[in-house]
């Protein structure tokens, strides 16, 4: 597994949204890109992380910051999600889980004595140029968009 240098190239992507639409990573240059890596749609601590960021919308958006989510879940599975919460960004699809292996995020995971292949709850902040700016790995779901923020406002 080899690991993301800050100032390389970010790795593209190329994944379908909520609506199946695609999302190029190339189609992002000249704006800052917030991937954050969830586990699963609608469970606990990733409905309080996205619904942090949906409420710092506006703020993100102020700082040139483009909010997307990227979990192994279906397109419909994100399209309920964004509709019960009211997310205001978008999500996409790695059902592969291709994306999260190239941002080393698919890991082994421990819950309750069992080991499964999962996400590791990781955000990337991805420059104007595609270049990898900032990796927030440790925060906590309640807390994230709040880490976020402090790092874009302390620059």
């Amino acid at each position: 597994m080899s690991t993301l240098q800050i100032g390389a190239p970010a790795p593209s992507f190329s994944l379908p949204n909520e609506h199946g639409e695609i999302v190029n990573s190339t189609d992002l240059l000249g704006k800052k890109v917030l991937l954050y890596f969830y586990p699963r749609a609608s469970t606990p601590g990733c409905t309080i992380q996205a619904q942090g960021l949906r409420d710092t919308k506006a703020e993100l958006d102020a700082l040139n910051v483009i909010v997307l989510g990227v979990s192994p879940d279906t397109p419909k599975k994100l399209t309920n999600f964004i509709n019960k919460q009211e997310l205001n960004f978008s999500l996409l699809a790695d059902e592969e889980h291709a994306l999260c292996e190239k941002y080393n995020v698919w890991q082994l995971k421990k819950f309750m004595g069992k080991e499964n292949m999962g996400v590791v709850r990781t955000s990337f902040l991805i420059d104007e140029q595609g270049n990898l700016e900032h990796v927030f790995d440790k925060f906590k779901t309640k807390d994230h968009h709040e880490v976020v923020l402090d790092y874009l406002n302390s620059k």
